[in-house]
């Protein structure tokens, strides 16, 4: 219990002791021992290590999961120290929603079958975000961390134990150089009695010994002072040395750091030419039909691509129904001028912007244009009209 309270007493006295010369320094009313220039430099590069780091190591999260809420969740299942749950990504939310329109269209059918292959590919690319993002945080984003909750910490402590060992050693030079101009002072006082026995002069020459008593007592402290000097400075400089060996570290930590940046490009590279690859897989399997068919209402006469369904050759290469042999009901539209309802037979990709691309077993409306090739009815589906062969058609009843 002795122990304990010298202790306390003897932290409280150097904790005050800091605070006064602290003050003494804010207010200009004592001298500051500076730090040497490669020092405060080391120190400024390890404080700008620290604000980039976290910046970057900030950013890449966000690049890595966009969604703040998820960063969140994730962030609180860290701080207890539990397991993240498994959910599916966007990606992944957007194949398994492919794949059931696809069996609910029917695996048989073209856009059936598109839907489930995009679907799938669509998976594979979640996959592959999920082993990107996981290989990311390991060996991206946990040597930042590890910096600036370990190493940095580290560093932080040590600069506070150095700021601490620089107040210790002004208060000391405070306190010597107060010693020896008080041993200065009593060197310069005569301790003799003055004459006359006047008692204005008794007076005087208590006052005067008090004083000299006073003084003397800042001159037996002039050594203790000196001793105490000695030992700050050598704390000081001890923990100077340990301080600036930590920060010379910086440099081994860029160098760390720049390998990890190199494994996190390669993850990049890596997860982007995965995903090209499984895209140009996609159209190989998309465009394995013999045709794929196009949007013929995007101006300029150009095409999007879309989904690869299996098509008839081109009107061109079926063979024509001679006038004489039409059918009765292609007679009566004919003669009519009016409309009909038709199915078509085969897949059709518009040659020009005038014509109408078809999908078999899809049902449009034709009617017959006067001055129309024979071959030819005008189609209507929705909003969109065109030139539609009548040899991809069969007229309803």
């Amino acid at each position: 219990m002795e122990f304990n309270v010298r202790r306390l007493a003897a932290d409280a006295g150097t904790f005050l002791s800091r605070a006064v010369q602290f003050t003494e320094e804010k207010f200009g009313q004592a001298e500051k021992t500076e730090l040497d220039a490669h020092l405060e430099t080391l120190l400024g590069r390890a404080e700008s290590t620290k604000h980039w780091t976290e910046k970057i190591m900030k950013q890449t999260e966000v690049v890595l999961q966009p969604n703040p809420n998820v960063r969140m969740e994730e962030f609180l299942y860290e701080m207890l120290d539990k397991k993240v749950p498994t959910r599916a990504n966007n990606h992944e939310l957007l194949g398994e929603c492919m794949i059931d329109s696809g069996h609910e269209f029917g695996p048989g059918t073209a856009y059936g079958s598109a839907l489930i292959k995009c679907g799938e590919t669509e998976k594979l690319l979640g996959s592959a975000e999920k082993e990107f993002i996981h290989s990311s945080a390991i060996n991206f984003l946990t040597p930042f961390r590890n910096f600036i909750e370990g190493d940095f910490k580290t560093i932080s402590k040590e600069r506070k134990l150095l700021q601490n060992k620089r107040l210790d050693l002004d208060a000391a030079k405070n306190r010597m150089k107060k010693a020896r101009a008080a041993d200065a002072r009593s060197a310069e006082l005569n301790s003799s009695p003055p004459l006359g026995e006047e008692y204005v002069a008794h007076f005087s020459y208590m006052l005067s010994f008090l004083h000299v008593r006073w003084l003397k007592l800042w001159a037996e402290e002039v050594q203790q002072a000196e001793t105490e000097l000695r030992i700050a400075q050598s704390e000081f400089d001890r923990q100077a040395e340990i301080t600036r060996l930590l920060l010379e570290g910086i440099g081994s930590t860029h160098a760390h750091h720049l390998r990890c940046l190199n494994d996190f490009v390669d993850a990049q590279a890596a997860y982007y030419a995965q995903c090209y690859q499984y895209m140009v897989n996609l159209q190989k399997q998309l465009g394995s039909f013999p045709s794929t068919f196009t949007n013929n209402n995007q101006p300029g006469g150009s095409s999007s691509a879309s989904v690869s369904v299996p098509s008839a050759p081109p009107a061109a290469s079926l063979p024509t129904l001679p006038p004489n042999q039409a059918s009765p009901a292609l007679n009566e539209l004919r003669s009519t001028s009016g409309t009909r309802k038709a199915r078509v037979l085969y897949d059709y990709d518009a040659a020009s912007s005038s014509e109408l691309s078809l999908l078999a077993d899809e049902v449009i409306t034709v009617s017959s244009v006067p001055g129309m090739d024979s071959d030819w009815l005008m189609g209507q589906r929705g909003n969109q009209k065109g030139k539609v062969p009548i040899t991809y058609l069969e007229l309803l009843n």
